[in-house]
């Protein structure tokens, strides 16, 4: 068996008196899609905010590929540049054209020739949907293009794995599932991927595995028909009751 390509092993993380994340143990195989879901709160994006170091973290480990997270510094940027994230907001350049947002990281980062990475770049706008908008700004789109945007933009840095904290949360309801699509479209395409995500249509079809986190502690975790016809935690079965009745 390759070893796992993300693996925390008992990570515990603090904001104050409060233990957001406790003793959290969860690896993730190349090629597969996790999504994690639970209720606000229960730590779900401060642990995809830890696995590239946008939150530290007290105790336990954090591997990428067999390296531990490194600290700061150079390190750092080539780990970040290794983990795609994507947010909720899309936190693209105002200032730039959705081209330049997406060949920003290639050229500054990985060093890319400007043709070059002009051509991949129009090449991910095309696969997300965008590409006539190449010369636009990011306030000319609307949110569903913005997002597909960032997903581009983390996708130019040639990820080994991506990250999305509720990439849909702030979208209006018709733009959510032209975002889902490129993700659906991503996860066919195997990429390893780590979704914090409130759509559980989208955990149905896409996911390898369900996380149920709840109370900064993963509850229980199982395929998307085993977790949705049948969990096992109260807990879980509570959620679902509440989530899936409306």
């Amino acid at each position: 068996m390759a070893e796992p390509l993300v693996v925390l092993s008992g990570v515990n993380k603090h904001f104050g008196d409060l233990h957001v994340l406790r003793d959290i143990n969860l690896s993730v195989d190349r090629g597969e899609v996790v999504i994690v879901i639970g209720p606000s709160g229960s730590g779900k994006s401060t642990m995809c905010r830890t696995i590239n170091r946008l939150e530290t973290f007290e105790s336990g480990s954090i591997t990428i590929d067999g390296k531990p997270l490194p600290q700061e510094g150079k390190e750092l940027a080539q780990l970040r540049a290794d983990v795609g994230m994507v947010f909720q907001s899309f936190n693209l350049f105002a200032h730039k054209t959705i081209l330049d947002n997406v060949t920003l990281g290639p050229i500054k980062v990985r060093k890319k020739a400007k043709a070059a990475a002009e051509k991949e770049a129009m090449a991910l706008l095309e696969r997300v949907g965008v590409a006539h908008q190449a010369q636009k700004y990011p306030a000319q789109l609307s949110g569903g293009q913005q997002q597909r945007v960032a997903i581009a933009r983390s996708l130019a840095m040639e990820p080994k794995v991506m990250l999305f904290d509720e990439p849909t949360s702030a979208l209006d309801p018709e733009m959510i599932n032209e975002v889902l699509d490129v993700m659906i479209g991503l996860a066919k395409d195997g990429m390893t991927m780590i979704v914090v995500t409130h759509e559980m249509g989208f955990a149905r079809k896409a996911a390898n595995r369900v996380v149920f986190m709840a109370d900064g502690q993963i509850v229980e975790q199982a395929t998307p028909e085993e977790f949705f016809t049948n969990a096992q935690s109260n807990r879980a079965k509570d959620f679902l009751a509440k989530i899936l009745t409306h």
